[in-house]
């Protein structure tokens, strides 16, 4: 959560007292977002979600991914990425990431197999996918692409919002990203085709609640829709966005360049003028000096972030996949064919490099003198490992 204030509370405050809690026919914070977001976004269509989670359900849902479909995901994200892919019935397959510590295009367009449907570029930790190179291997080999900026909200590459390239973008509003409501998340995309589809997986009556049948086509999904108190607070998160995305990317550039003679090895930006800024990170050239230098420098180990690692994700490793076993994808007959063989070391240039790599995080809350704290504490750990 980067700032929450008298704003926010003003805002959910007037929703309370109105009485118009639920969106449809009654209130209209959540239809004002979703218009401000695709304006903000430069996105025909934006629907509301209950989470990140289901965002990329829903997404998948909207592109017609299911059983007997492969969908490529890096091996560093958080789980959902892949749960979401398990929860339309198909199959997740786990590919390396590159030194930018997302989704590496190489071994995406190598992954490519008969029954590869989509792919899921991830924005890890606020920094931008090789989006350029993914959308041209997707076009090559026919494959939709979902964005996953649900850790990269306010973020762009090379002058385009992150979420805003793919077929679909999904993003998370939880405690723990850079625009909050507790929780919550979207949908977006420019594609008609796909907006009703998505609609329907995030609300099976939505069509009900507005009074109208232009929904194109209704069918029976577990979704889960936004209520106005999220869409109030959005609202006001979204006033806030803009400048606070502005502070992030200043603090790190200026990290970076007091950092630069150090010797240490800033992990590769993508579009380093666009990303969110809301991470510092360095690679070190081995496991030992990555730990020295996060103990001194005051970080952590992007490879110690739980369920953020391939490894850490057990309905993979366990086949598990539904609650039940009747719609396990893992037992389907559509899915014989794909790939599901998975082992802890399938990604190993992958777990290497995040094993080496330190996250020091930005705070929109830091003042000058913090910042130079900082990046002395950065240069005095640098010297002492490197």
């Amino acid at each position: 959560m980067l700032r929450v204030g008298q704003k926010e509370i003003d805002e959910i405050a007037q929703v309370l007292l109105s009485g118009k809690v639920f969106r449809y026919g009654i209130g209209s914070q959540c239809n004002r977002f979703e218009e401000r977001y695709a304006k903000y976004l430069d996105v025909k269509h934006v629907v509301m979600t209950a989470s990140g989670t289901n965002s990329i359900t829903a997404a998948l849902v909207g592109l017609r991914i299911g059983p007997g479909d492969e969908v490529i995901v890096p091996a560093c994200t958080y789980m959902a990425s892949a749960i979401s892919v398990l929860a339309v019935g198909a199959i997740p397959v786990v590919v390396d990431i590159d030194a930018s510590i997302t989704l590496d295009p190489k071994a995406l367009e190598a992954a490519v197999g008969p029954r590869t449907k989509a792919v899921i570029p991830v924005h890890m930790w606020g920094m931008p996918c090789a989006m350029k190179k993914i959308m041209r291997v997707a076009k090559k080999h026919n494959l939709f692409v979902v964005e996953d900026a649900c850790q990269a909200v306010g973020g762009g590459y090379e002058g385009r919002m992150l979420g805003s390239i793919g077929h679909v973008g999904t993003f998370s509003f939880n405690y723990y990203k850079n625009m909050t409501a507790g929780e919550g998340g979207c949908v977006v995309t420019n594609e008609e085709r796909f907006f009703h589809r998505i609609r329907c997986a995030v609300d099976c009556c939505g069509f009900y609640w507005e009074g109208r049948d232009e929904w194109v086509e209704h069918f029976a999904f577990n979704g889960a829709r936004a209520s106005e108190l999220e869409g109030a607070m959005l609202n006001a998160q979204l006033d806030r966005l803009p400048a606070l995305i502005r502070t992030l990317q200043k603090q790190k550039k200026k990290v970076l360049d007091a950092t630069a003679d150090t010797g240490l090895k800033p992990v590769k930006a993508n579009s380093l003028d666009w990303e969110c800024g809301t991470n510092v990170m360095y690679t070190l050239p081995t496991i030992e000096q990555a730990e020295q230098f996060a103990q001194l420098a005051g970080g952590g180990i992007a490879g110690k972030t739980g369920r953020h690692i391939y490894t850490e994700w057990d309905p993979l490793f366990q086949h598990k996949g539904a609650p039940h076993e009747a719609l396990n994808p893992y037992n389907l007959k559509e899915n014989a064919d794909c790939r599901m063989d998975y082992s802890k070391d399938m990604c190993a240039k992958s777990l290497d490099l995040l094993n080496r790599t330190v996250m020091l995080g930005n705070s929109v809350d830091r003042k000058a003198a913090d910042v130079n704290r900082k990046i002395k504490q950065i240069r005095e750990a640098a010297k002492a490992v490197l």
